[in-house]
């Protein structure tokens, strides 16, 4: 593209290509920019994002998706997050095969029932079939327990808390999106057994707590902690908690991450068995937790705008881009010389910053290519800034641009890197805070359902209720259903009822459509 596109002249803006005030003769490429806008196609814009931002590579496998390094980079840094924290609580790393045998997968019927549809089978080896098929891991339980049972056989084996980082393959399913719904994903998933449920309990929150890190924290995406009604939970499970993120553009709750208590039902299945202090034999409480790619694409359809990505700070591969400005006239070493020194000492206060020094591609070229790819903060270094011993910083999040002397520079790029970070976080929170509707009657309900709200109302915490709701929505959007019960209830006054039945509510529950 760089060759006679380049002298077609402007980007698809149709900005001129101005640097600091004059026009430059070096050839510039076009196509860059979106052709769909987040607010009128999101779906398509989603679709061209990721790989114009060099997120992902569509693969000939239908669902699944090469992940480039731009994006792999920030799956490290959650990783190197949440792989130390985890290890404080003693939680150990450990690897299970990727097979199954059918015999052990089909051991918990709830709980293959949940999967069944999704399961990948292997049953050829060469050209011979093989005498029994041998199942591809959805997730874990039943790859692990049999040896859980094995392993543990006193109090003193507990607890026995481990994890795995690997990936999983889940088939069915009718409209895969990169890192939203994939064949194939990346993930960690904790599998813990405990001698108490108050232990196992106690856990299931820790876990939800890092997990709420990782959106909030990291990723500046709000999210709500709260449990899942008895139908959307954990198939098998006896209880799931979950952070909920919303979409705003497409009205759609999803789910961010499960932390599972699992009860003893598995305990039941596996027969994992111990002998208690007391020299009596006990089941033991099991949990698993698990949070996986899809983290990436929550935020990338959170902070992403028109012009591409936008990555927060704390996750950017490289948080900083520097872009020498020469004129024709002007002292080109002496600017190159200064975006060198600027790397160098960014990188040495151990901010990730590097330099666009490609000599076949003007400013203006290199400034949308860093703005596709999300990068939050833009340095330039023309003449001007030369002189006066400054270099100019350009916000990615909204535009805004400031004059650092260089004798403040590592300084003052950590403060706006930091106000970055934390005005993506804020106002991801107020499009959220705007999009909640409380209801109190079917009628508020369906009216704000067509508005792509996510809706807070009284339930009466009944399956059937929750089954016929379903039902009523049913339409091209999906159907809506309970995303969670916020750990944080209002109040309830007394007499209130449900939106849907009119028994008495039990609870406050965020309703909606999801991914």
């Amino acid at each position: 593209m760089a060759g006679k596109d380049a002298d077609k002249g402007k980007k698809k803006e149709g900005k001129k290509e101005v640097v600091h005030g004059k026009k430059k003769e070096v050839k510039k490429e076009t196509g860059l920019g979106l052709s769909y806008k987040k607010d009128e196609n999101f779906g398509e814009w989603y679709s061209e994002v990721v790989v114009s931002g060099e997120m992902i590579e569509y693969y000939d496998i239908s669902g699944c998706y090469i992940l480039r390094p731009w994006a792999m980079s920030i799956w490290e840094i959650l990783q190197t997050f949440f792989d130390a924290e985890i290890k404080k609580m003693k939680i150990k790393n450990s690897y299970f095969p990727l097979f199954v045998s059918p015999a052990v997968l089909q051991k918990e019927k709830d709980h293959i029932e949940g999967f069944a549809p999704e399961v990948a089978w292997v049953t050829k080896s060469g050209d011979s079939d093989l005498e029994v098929p041998i199942a591809i891991r959805p997730t874990s339980e039943t790859v692990m327990y049999p040896y859980f049972s094995k392993w543990i056989r006193g109090h003193r084996d507990l607890p026995l808390r481990l994890n795995q980082w690997c990936n999983v393959v889940r088939w069915e399913f009718s409209n895969p999106t990169p890192f939203i719904r994939s064949r194939e994903f990346l993930w960690q998933e904790g599998h813990t057994a405990f001698a108490t449920k108050e232990e196992a309990d106690e856990e299931v929150l820790d876990i939800l707590e890092l997990y709420r890190r990782i959106y909030e924290e990291f990723l500046a995406v709000p999210v709500s902690k709260g449990k899942k009604s008895e139908l959307e939970k954990f198939a098998g499970g006896l209880y799931t908690t979950t952070v909920e993120a919303f979409i705003p553009n497409t009205g759609r709750g999803i789910q961010g991450a499960t932390s599972h208590c699992l009860g003893q039902n598995f305990a039941k299945m596996f027969e994992i068995n111990f002998e208690n202090e007391k020299g009596e034999k006990a089941m033991v409480w099991q949990n698993s937790w698990a949070y996986t790619t899809r983290t990436i694409g929550v935020m990338i359809m959170t902070h992403g705008d028109d012009k591409g990505l936008v990555l927060p700070p704390k996750v950017a591969t490289t948080q900083v881009v520097v872009i020498p400005v020469p004129y024709k006239d002007a002292n080109t070493q002496g600017i190159y010389d200064a975006c060198a020194a600027t790397v160098k000492s960014l990188n040495e206060s151990g901010i990730r910053a590097e330099a666009d020094f490609r000599d076949n591609y003007s400013p203006g070229w290199k400034y949308s290519h860093w703005e596709m790819k999300g990068v939050p903060l833009r340095i330039e270094i023309g003449p001007k800034d030369l002189a006066n011993n400054q270099v100019r910083a350009v916000r990615r999040d909204n535009g805004a641009k400031t004059d650092i002397p260089v004798a403040n520079l590592v300084e003052q790029v950590n403060d706006v890197l930091d106000s970055i970070q934390q005005n993506l976080f804020e106002t991801a929170k107020q499009k959220r805070e705007a999009c909640v509707q409380v209801v109190k009657t079917w009628d508020e309900f369906a009216e704000a359902l067509g508005q792509k709200k996510l809706i807070l109302a009284p339930w009466c915490d009944e399956e059937d209720v929750e089954k016929e709701v379903k039902t009523r929505t049913k339409g091209e959007m999906g159907a809506a259903k309970t995303l969670c019960s916020p750990f944080n209830q209002p109040e309830l006054p007394e007499g209130t009822l449900c939106f849907a039945s009119g028994k008495p509510a039990k609870k406050w529950t965020y309703w909606g459509r999801s991914y």
